[in-house]
């Protein structure tokens, strides 16, 4: 009788084991096609820098994040310019040092200039053909950048 019982226990066991092992399996699949889907199929190098910096924008909640493409715009001092705003001066610094965190984590590249880090009403972080501007809400309206470059095209971005 305890012969029997052997083999239907390995039996079993090489079941369960089967199971976890589909499920592992299914579960990197997955997680493959999330991380595939977190970063967009971007070829132009300064395309990606700016989604980069919005990216870094949005995980700290970032509010109204946009990308203009400058490079049809005459007299544009970059590329791309990134905007968003904060209710806070201490959210403006977290998101300014997140947009650094994530920029240096999928790029490699850090800012050639930043602005504004003593009193965070508007900080400007300069990737030389991406600039991004954090502002706070009551500053954002006052300066109107996107109203400044109306002629710019509006890049989508749709945060990870």
């Amino acid at each position: 009788m305890s012969i029997d019982k052997k083999p239907a226990k390995k039996v079993a066991a090489k079941k369960v084991a089967k199971k976890v092992a589909a499920k592992k399996v299914s579960s990197k699949a997955a997680t493959a096609k999330k991380e595939t889907a977190k970063t967009p199929k971007i070829t132009d190098p300064t395309e990606f820098l700016a989604w980069a910096v919005a990216q870094g924008m949005f995980e700290r909640k970032a509010q109204d994040i946009k990308i203009l493409d400058m490079r049809n715009v005459r007299g544009a001092s970059s590329d791309f310019f990134v905007i968003c705003n904060a209710d806070s001066d201490k959210q403006v610094e977290a998101i300014a040092h997140s947009v650094d965190e994530e920029v240096k984590k999928l790029t490699g590249e850090t800012p050639w200039h930043r602005e504004g880090l003593e009193n965070n009403e508007w900080v400007l972080l300069d990737y030389f053909n991406v600039v991004a501007h954090i502002f706070q809400t009551e500053k954002r309206e006052f300066y109107a950048v996107e109203e400044l470059w109306g002629d710019a095209l509006n890049v989508e971005f749709i945060g990870k």
